[in-house]
Formats: C-alpha cells, sequence, structure tokens
C-alpha cells in the first residue's frame, strides 16, 4: 500500500508539471533556485556596469595622454633648446657625450 501510495504522489507530481502547475514537490530547492537566480542576475548587472566604467575611464584617459603628448610636441617644437640642437648638431652631440662621461663616473665611484 505505501508504495501505491509513492506511485501516486509521484505521478501527481508529474501531472502537475505537466500542466504547469505552480505547486512544486521541492519548494526549499525552488526558493533556493530562485534566490541564487536573483544573485547571479545582481552580479551580472554590476558587473556590466564596472566594465562600461572602467571602458570609459580608458578612453578618457586615452583622450587626455593624445591631449598631453600634443602639448608636449608643441612645447619641443617651440622651445630654444631644439632650436640650439637643430642648429648646432656637433656641439649638442659633444654636451650629451660630456653630460653621459660625467654622470658615468660620478655613478660608477659609488
Amino acid at each position: 500500500m505505501a508504495q501505491s501510495n509513492q506511485g501516486n504522489t509521484k505521478q501527481s507530481a508529474a501531472n502537475a508539471k505537466s500542466k504547469g502547475d505552480a505547486q512544486s514537490t521541492h519548494p526549499v530547492a525552488d526558493k533556493m533556485r530562485e534566490t541564487l537566480n536573483q544573485s547571479v542576475d545582481t552580479l551580472a548587472q554590476n558587473a556590466e556596469k564596472a566594465e562600461q566604467s572602467i571602458r570609459d575611464g580608458a578612453i578618457q584617459g586615452s583622450e587626455a595622454m593624445s591631449q598631453r603628448r600634443e602639448q608636449a610636441q608643441q612645447q619641443w617644437n617651440q622651445s630654444a633648446i631644439k632650436q640650439y640642437a637643430v642648429e648646432n648638431p656637433v656641439k649638442t652631440a659633444g654636451l650629451a657625450f660630456a653630460a653621459g662621461a660625467l654622470l658615468t663616473s660620478i655613478l660608477t665611484k659609488k
């Protein structure tokens, strides 16, 4: 008789699922599944927001770096040092060599 009751219970549960009935034989598991699904959805939304924020920051940083590079290039093109280096390349090379030799001698003595 117990086997026949179990068979009826399983059959009733199968019938309920096939009919689309909202009742479930596992309310705790269903609640846990619902909670986990909500958690995953929330995490996915937060990850999307974080990704967009990172992308926006990278774009802004890239634009700022491009502007700084252009400003530095303009300053270099207008600088007296560049003008001197272009007008006196041999002297500039000699000064660079002397500065490098002096720096090397100072650093190797320590």
